[in-house]
């Protein structure tokens, strides 16, 4: 018998010697189980249940409840990419590079992968009775906010700027970190943060005492929606953030956290609160003065689970003070922790192990093979072919000298990017490694020994370029740069390292430049951009341990999947010159919905080395209000090398009679097809994505024409690829309400 397992039936056996309860009888319904378990708490157990959601020795875990048999549970898990701060893991590119993949396919893959890690590490950590931050399988992710500003430190943990994409992708990382039991989840999901927390972190004022001043418009359409579709997912778990929201504490904050999560949305798990939120609301937002209120409002908002910053009393321990008070009701508390206690029957953990197929995994699938070669297609899915002048790449030749240079090179640390995985140095390949490869003579200059370049060496860089067949210039940000609690204050590349770009240029004389960026938000490249000897530009993200093998391979197009076809998951701008402040939370001027100048790339963009032509638009010419519109496109790939097209379908609006963005995606898909081959592309456009949002009513489609836009980019773009984009408009008869949400 597995090792694991067998522990898992000791524990078991013991636990019956105690008494035959009946939440542990697998026969009953699960609220039955629950229900029973519950009542058998006393409110001090059921106050240090819900204050010990993790951090540091104090945090959590959880703990036992020796009475009933009951273990320690640890609630604080990181899984947005890879198994964080548990030891070694399989890293997969960030986030918002698997969203530019705009693939539903891949994020369920990373996301199962990630999860079969999470859940074997756990499977050896309870065989051992090991608890705490990081050694559980309740998942901090996805992060799902949206990316309304360049400057946010976090961009690079989200899916980018589109609600609707953003929903899609976070729905795939949902189904595919809960797995597909019938009875048991593998890991439980948690969406985060709800729900309009999306910068500023740092600059020019802190999350901490920030309050997000967001229109109804502006919620219902641009930041609700994503959450949305995580909880039509079965997400098990939402976030509650350190901004306020309108005035009041997110984690305070009854009407987001139960008249618009609970009622509206309809969502049935728990809410965890940030690490340090609850405090917060007195500490930096200064909205209640002491303890006990603040754990009443919390809880009252709807929050069942604190992580606190390794406080030995956490707010929550004040919870059956708040009940002496008057504050709190027992019934409340009671409603609380059920939750909880649902997600860790569902877990397995008052189950008998054998019956459990997640109980079987353990930390062989850690660095599998499977997943070491899933993180290399993920990266090579993740990079945006920005420039290709005269199709320089692929490099279909050998070069005798090649010269590399910029400060994230050969760095195995930026590339992973924030909350990356602690993934073996072994498995790690830096841009250098990949570069090395293609020629017998690599010379490197880094220029700085960091990516604020503060310290630029021109010397360095002109004995890597000078004389050189070829040259690379790697350049970025990393987590130094940008990362949580670390906004920037413009776009601008360091100086030193836009330094480096220019005598990159001049020293290398004629010989082509290929130009490699690792960054989140976009940085003001407009001179690589428009300069000739810049042959390529090449968007990496932060591709995670993969990054040189994933670059070997699309630079010279060696293997099935390295034709790049990613897609930008955002909009580049040229500058920021009458951008928006990042503490205004207006959509007017942000992302491709509102922004109403040419950006330097715009949302949807990427090249390929291939070419693809399309034809054929067929749907249905009118349609009553309510229903879909199914939507089939010929596709072709025109070029000389199979590869992946991204179809992209926009939708606006002929005459509203409310605000509504300029355009909307409606759906996507990635696709591959062979040289000189067709493919029929069959898309689905909801009924709900055609809906408005009307003040004091709710979601209503309305009669009238609506344009629809087929391709692989966005219509209309000043910066396009080199394939059309199909138009045409359907008309919708009637009007239908669906509701608030």
């Amino acid at each position: 018998m597995n090792g694991v397992i067998y522990v898992y039936v000791l524990i078991f056996q013991c636990l019956f010697v105690l008494g035959d309860y009946p939440f542990r009888n697998t026969s009953l319904p699960w609220d039955v189980r629950v229900e029973d378990l519950v009542g058998r708490l006393t409110l001090d157990e059921m106050q240090e249940q819900m204050a010990r959601g993790g951090h540091g020795n104090f945090g959590g875990p959880a703990p036992p409840i020796p009475r009933l048999g009951i273990g320690p549970y640890s609630w604080n898990t990181e899984c947005l990419r890879g198994d964080v701060g548990a030891g070694n893991a399989t890293s997969f590119p960030q986030a918002l590079g698997l969203a530019a993949a705009f693939s539903k396919d891949l994020m369920y893959r990373v996301a199962e992968a990630t999860s079969v890690e999470v859940r074997g590490k756990y499977n050896d950590y309870i065989s051992k009775k090991e608890y705490g931050d990081h050694k559980g399988i309740s998942c901090f992710s996805p992060f799902m906010n949206i990316m309304r500003d360049p400057r946010w430190g976090r961009n690079q943990e989200v899916y980018g700027e589109d609600p609707y994409m953003t929903g899609v992708l976070a729905a795939m990382s949902v189904k595919g970190l809960q797995g597909n039991d019938s009875r048991f989840i593998r890991t439980n999901s948690g969406c985060k943060v709800f729900a309009a927390y999306a910068g500023p972190d740092s600059i020019p004022v802190s999350r901490h005492n920030f309050s997000a001043v967001v229109s109804v418009r502006d919620f219902r359409t641009t930041f609700l929606p994503a959450f949305r579709a995580c909880v039509k997912a079965g997400t098990y778990n939402i976030m509650c953030g350190y901004n306020s929201f309108n005035g009041t504490p997110s984690c305070a904050n009854r009407w987001l956290l139960t008249d618009v999560l609970r009622n509206e949305l309809n969502f049935t798990g728990y809410v965890i609160s940030d690490q340090g939120a609850i405090e917060r609301i007195m500490t930096t937002h200064h909205y209640l003065d002491n303890g006990v209120d603040i754990a009443a409002a919390s809880v009252n908002a709807g929050v069942n689970l604190e992580l606190a910053e390794n406080l030995r009393q956490p707010f929550f321990t004040l919870i059956t003070e708040a009940v002496k008070q008057g504050k709190l009701t027992e019934d409340l508390i009671r409603e609380r922790v059920k939750p909880l206690f649902y997600t860790r029957m569902r877990l397995g953990e008052f189950d008998p192990p054998e019956s459990n197929p997640y109980t079987e995994l353990n930390t062989s699938t850690i660095e599998s093979e499977s997943h070491k070669a899933l993180a290399v297609e993920a990266a090579m899915k993740t990079y945006v072919l920005l420039k290709n002048v005269n199709s320089f790449l692929p490099l279909t030749k050998k070069y005798n000298s090649i010269g590399v240079v910029g400060p994230i090179a050969n760095d195995k640390v930026n590339i992973f990017g924030d909350y990356s995985p602690d993934s073996d140095p072994r498995f790690t390949m830096t841009a250098l490694d990949g570069i090395k490869q293609l020629s017998s003579n690599v010379q490197y200059g880094a220029g700085c020994s960091n990516t604020s370049c503060t310290n630029y060496n021109s010397s360095a860089v002109h004995d890597a370029v000078s004389g050189k067949d070829l040259v690379f210039v790697c350049l970025g940000t990393g987590q130094e740069i940008e990362s949580e609690a670390r906004d920037r204050p413009n776009i601008e590349l360091p100086a030193g390292q836009a330094e480096l770009l220019q005598d990159s240029l001049k020293f290398s004389g004629n010989t082509p430049v290929v130009l490699l960026m690792f960054n989140a938000g976009p940085l003001n490249i407009t001179m690589a951009d428009a300069s000739p000897q810049v042959a390529a530009i090449l968007e990496c993200f932060f591709p995670a341990q993969a990054t040189g093998e994933a670059l070997r391979r699309v630079l010279t197009m060696d293997g099935p999947g390295s034709v790049p076809a990613a897609r930008l998951p955002y909009t580049w701008p040229k500058s920021l010159d009458g951008f928006p402040a990042m503490t205004n939370y207006s959509m007017a001027g942000r992302t491709y919905r509102y922004y109403e100048d040419d950006p330097l790339y715009p949302f949807g963009y990427g090249l390929s080395y291939t070419e693809f032509s399309y034809s054929r638009l067929q749907y249905a010419n009118v349609i009553k209000a309510g229903e879909d519109v199914e939507v089939s496109i010929l596709l072709q790939n025109t070029g000389k090398y199979e590869g992946d097209e991204v179809v992209q379908v926009y939708i606006s609006w002929g005459s509203p009679s409310v605000p509504i963005p300029r355009r909307q995606l409606v759906a996507f898909e990635r696709v591959t097809i062979a040289a000189n081959a067709f493919q029929v592309v069959n898309v689905t456009v909801s009924a709900e994505s055609m809906a408005v949002w009307v003040d004091n009513s709710g979601w209503v489609i309305e009669p009238g024409y609506m344009q629809m836009f087929a391709g692989g980019q966005q219509p209309g773009q000043q910066k396009s690829a080199a394939s059309q984009v199909l138009e045409g408009r359907f008309k919708v008869e009637g009007s239908k309400y669906l509701g608030v949400y």
